[in-house]
Parts: structure tokens; C-alpha cells; sequence
């Protein structure tokens, strides 16, 4: 199934719920993304619900209200699990149906819309009077290595006259990462403990980690599965797409320097990755797909089993991502956090389908509710760098902060928070909230390459 443009899509549509329409909320009717909340106090399990303005719809109310009919129906039970996995196991035309209801149920003009208000209104919760879960039981998680930017980048600092390694224009380039240290935003991040070896001459030592970064990625949330040994072909993986979300790879980086090779990144990553609770569906995201960016001149074209018309028109995402950083000093002074960098998940070298269809290429499963982060998405430019390896060079160009704090590396205390948004002329402007955390553990340590 195509998920296309449609009148749930439309700019002009408005929403009885008031604080919808208020031209900066990331969640106006046009996006209507799916989370996991619960009451404080509240004696019920964890509750599916659906962002609108500053409410959460409560699914499981809704249902028992007797308030969708037909395919919708079929979601809205799926909505009565604690995560949600089980919607994400439905087809994609199930899941539009539910879209569809929700936002009759939802719009300021449509007559079924003025029959339930009152009772819609009844089961809507105020997101200040709740808190947001991981929106998802995460059984599998892999991140790539998507943006070119970033891989070249990266290999410059380490391999100066050979930054891209021979395979990565030819293989979309991930790693198995590790589900159970998934964490829900607003998590506080322990800073971690490994191995490190500061000069080659030297001999390694354990302690914390001095030189801990973010990276700013994209969460793709996989909808139906495949068998095992029953690859997904290039045209129809976005049919196992069901949704994205905002992903901190939170990452050791001088722990990453002495263990990654020959097997690649390990406890430097594991300690922990952070989610955005918002999962906005690809159908919310359909106005915002286009063309996927030419590859440079030269470059080789994707295998076949890479390459598929429709993915190359629609392929690319337009959706901005912004990372700013407060430390404790610039918070204890009442100071605006800094905006570190501005990237679009648009840029790209593989899309989402590319690295889906490359994952289930040898056989591999993956089932509803797998993760697949897109790697640091990064830009040409300076402030489109999508981590603090990369802004300071590897700490060789420190980053001064408003109040004169440097920062090579993040310091106990700093708060990373991520937004993502998209907008384009003729379409109403969605977000995807925030994914935020702060760093706590142990001493504060400069570190300098």
C-alpha cells in the first residue's frame, strides 16, 4: 500500500481541541502521532494515546466508548496493549482507517466531530498531568551509518588520506545495537565506565568515560515483519515502515577509539540510547517524501536489489532536526540553551527503504516494533554536524558555550534536547516533541585530543 496524500493531510483542516491550532504545536490534526503515557497515581497500565496540541487522546477509553467502526475498529483494540507493537503488527490500511476516524472524531467542522465532542473531550488528559513512556517494547535494534557527511567526517580524523572505506558507498553500513538500554526522553544518563588507552605507548586503564558525545538520528520503528529467510524486496519495505521518532546514540567516544576495531562499536554505545515518545506514522509524514538527493558525480548506482523507481521519488523525508545544549551553569542561570546544530534527514545516502530492504537481505527477521536507528545525521556544513565529535573536531576546536564554559566532550550536569519538525509551503507544519536528557555520574572531565 502507496500511503499517499490525503484529506486527513489537508492545511485548512482545524480541531475543536484549541491548543492544536496554535501555529508553532508539532502536534496540530495533520499529525495525530502515537505514545505511551500513564497518570501519576494512576492505579491502569501504561495507556496508548495520540498527541493533539498539548492532550493526549486516551485510546483505550475511546474504544470502550464504542467510538470506531470497521478496519478502524481492528486498530483501536490493537490500542488497548500497554505499547504498541500490536497496531504495529496490523497492515498500513488498517492503521490509515484509524487515522481517518481519529481525525473526524478530532476536526472543528465535520458533524460526527460536533456529536462527540463532548465525550471525546471527556477522555482527552493534559500531557503536563502525564508522564510519557518508551512508546514501544523494543525486541531488536540495529543503527547504520546513513549520512555520508558524517562518515567522511569521521574517517578524516582517523584515516586522513582514505576517510570512506571502499565498501560504503556500495553497503548500507550498520551494527546490532543493544535494546535493552533503550531509554524513554527526559532519562538521565549515567556517564559511563570502560576501557580506554590515551597514547599508543601506553597501557589501557578503566574509568569513566572523558569524552562522552550525542548524536543526533532518526528512529524507524518496523510495522509487519518478514519470515526468516524471506528477504523484503526494495518495493514494498516501506510497507514494514510504520513510523519514526527522534534517537540520541549516545556514545563513549574514547572507549569507542580503542575497542571498535576489528569488531566495531561495543560498550561505547551500549549504556544507553535515548527515544523521543512521539512515534509520527508515514502516513503523517506523506506531504513532507520527495526525491532522493542526487549522489555525487562519479559515485557508484545502488545494486540492483537497492535500486526501485518509487524509492528514488519518494524516498527522502524533509524533516529538520535540531539539537541544543544547556549546562548546568547557563539552567542555574536562567540562560536559553544553545543551538548546537540544524541537519535534515533528507540528506541522506541510503533511505530508510535501502537500509531495511539491505538488513533482510540475507534472510535476517525483523518483527513489529524492531528499531532501526539512521546513524548521526550531519550536513556539509559546520552547524549541520550532527555531534559534538565532529562540531569540535575531535576536541581540537572547543565549542564556547554563552556564560565561557568550553566543551570539547559533554560535562556532568549538560542537558542535550533534540526537535525535529517538518514544513514545506501548502502544508501545515508537524513535530515530533522532544528527546531530551541530562548527563550524571561520575567527576567532570576536560578532554583533549
Amino acid at each position: 500500500m502507496m500511503l499517499a496524500v490525503n484529506q486527513t493531510h489537508r492545511p485548512d483542516l482545524t480541531s475543536w481541541v484549541a491548543s492544536a491550532n496554535e501555529p508553532q504545536t508539532d502536534f496540530p490534526i495533520q499529525n495525530l502521532p502515537l505514545g505511551v503515557f500513564q497518570r501519576p497515581g494512576d492505579d491502569h497500565s501504561p495507556r496508548v494515546g495520540v498527541a493533539i496540541g498539548d492532550q493526549i487522546v486516551d485510546m483505550a477509553a475511546c474504544l470502550d466508548a464504542g467510538l470506531f467502526d470497521g478496519p478502524a475498529l481492528v486498530a483501536a483494540e490493537a490500542c488497548a496493549a500497554p505499547t504498541l507493537n500490536h497496531l504495529m503488527s496490523t497492515d498500513q490500511a488498517t492503521q490509515s482507517a484509524l487515522r481517518e476516524q481519529l481525525s473526524n472524531l478530532l476536526r472543528q467542522d465535520d458533524q460526527r466531530s460536533v456529536g462527540n465532542q463532548p465525550l471525546v473531550a471527556r477522555f482527552l488528559v493534559p500531557m503536563t498531568e502525564a508522564t510519557l513512556l518508551l512508546p514501544v517494547a523494543v525486541g531488536d535494534y540495529s543503527d547504520f551509518y546513513a549520512s555520508l557527511e558524517h562518515a567522511t567526517n569521521v574517517g578524516s580524523m582517523f584515516r586522513p588520506d582514505n576517510p570512506l572505506l571502499p565498501n560504503y558507498k556500495y553497503v548500507p553500513i550498520g551494527y546490532h545495537g543493544r535494546a535493552s538500554s533503550i531509554v524513554a526522553s527526559g532519562t538521565s544518563i549515567q556517564r559511563p565506565h570502560g576501557q580506554t588507552r590515551d597514547q599508543p605507548a601506553m597501557e589501557p586503564t578503566y574509568g569513566p568515560c572523558k569524552a562522552l558525545d550525542y548524536e543526533v538520528e532518526v528512529g524507524i520503528f518496523v510495522g509487519a515483519g518478514n519470515m526468516l529467510g524471506e528477504p523484503v524486496p526494495i518495493a514494498t519495505a516501506t510497507e514494514h515502515i510504520f513510523g519514526l521518532c527522534l534517537l540520541n546514540d549516545w556514545s563513549a567516544r574514547d572507549i569507542q577509539s580503542w575497542e571498535y576495531q576489528p569488531l566495531g562499536p561495543f560498550l561505547a554505545k551500549s549504556f544507553a540510547t535515548t527515544l523521543s515518545p512521539w512515534v509520527v506514522t508515514l502516513e503523517a509524514l506523506a506531504p513532507f517524501r520527495g526525491p532522493v538527493a542526487q549522489r555525487p558525480l562519479g559515485d557508484p548506482r545502488p545494486l540492483d536489489y537497492l535500486t526501485s523507481p518509487a524509492d528514488q521519488q519518494l524516498g527522502a523525508i524533509d524533516l529538520t532536526l535540531e539539537v541544543f545544549l544547556a549546562s548546568h551553569r547557563m539552567r542555574e542561570a536562567g540562560q536559553p540553551s544553545l543551538r548546537l546544530s540544524r541537519s535534515n534527514f533528507k540528506k541522506l545516502y541510503w533511505t530508510m527503504a535501502q537500509m531495511l530492504t539491505h538488513h533482510t537481505s540475507n534472510g535476517c527477521n525483523i518483527r513489529p516494533g524492531d528499531l532501526l536507528g539512521s546513524g548521526t545525521v550531519s550536513g556539509a556544513a559546520k552547524d549541520e554536524r550532527g555531534c559534538l565529535l565532529e562540531l569540535t573536531w575531535r576536541g581540537a576546536e572547543p565549542l564556547t558555550l554563552p556564560d565561557g564554559e568550553l566543551r570539547r566532550f559533554l560535562e556532568d550536569g549538560d542537558e542535550i534536547v533534540m526537535h525535529g519538525y517538518c514544513e514545506r509551503p501548502g502544508t501545515r507544519r508537524i513535530g515530533f516533541g522532544e528527546c531530551r536528557g541530562i548527563i550524571r555520574g561520575g567527576r567532570s572531565v576536560g578532554y583533549n585530543c
